[in-house]
């Protein structure tokens, strides 16, 4: 049986580019998602989601990485890197459109917990980053009402 997958895309007003640096800068990432993605985003090198006051939430291992337009990596808690089943995968695709950036997050291999967990943060996290690129802003506690909230998931 195939596992469910989740596609998220949002357009923003700004260039690849920025995006790219968003998504793999540890300080930016930090500001809009309250984790910092840290790697040094080569293929075959680790990542985390990492917090500024505890361990990182999320793992994994960089798949793909063509600056700026896809970034592939593997995304599982620490305690579950060694069950196959329990690790998703997670495409960022990066299309430059004229003024504005397509950006098109695809996360499968995910199970019945993951995909609810990540139904409710991508969203959050994506307009979040979103309001952080066209503004220069992030919103006031993006995660305020969400369900199944990314500072645990997405």
């Amino acid at each position: 049986m195939d596992k469910p997958s989740y596609v998220y895309v949002t357009y923003i007003v700004t260039t690849a580019e920025k995006v790219w640096e968003a998504i793999t800068d540890a300080k930016i990432s930090a500001s809009y998602w309250e984790r910092s993605n840290v790697s040094d985003w080569k293929v075959g090198s680790t990542w985390e989601h990492k917090f500024p006051d505890r361990p990182a939430d999320v793992i994994g291992k960089v798949l793909e990485a063509d600056p700026p337009r896809r970034l592939v990596i593997t995304w599982a808690a620490p305690s579950a890197q060694a069950d196959p089943d329990q690790i998703s995968r997670v495409a960022i695709d990066i299309e430059a459109l004229g003024g504005k950036v397509r950006l098109t997050i695809t996360h499968t291999d995910l199970n019945a917990q993951s995909l609810k967990d990540v139904s409710g943060g991508w969203p959050a996290v994506l307009s979040n980053l979103r309001s952080l690129l066209e503004t220069g802003r992030t919103m006031p506690d993006p995660f305020s009402g969400v369900r199944n909230h990314p500072k645990a998931h997405a």
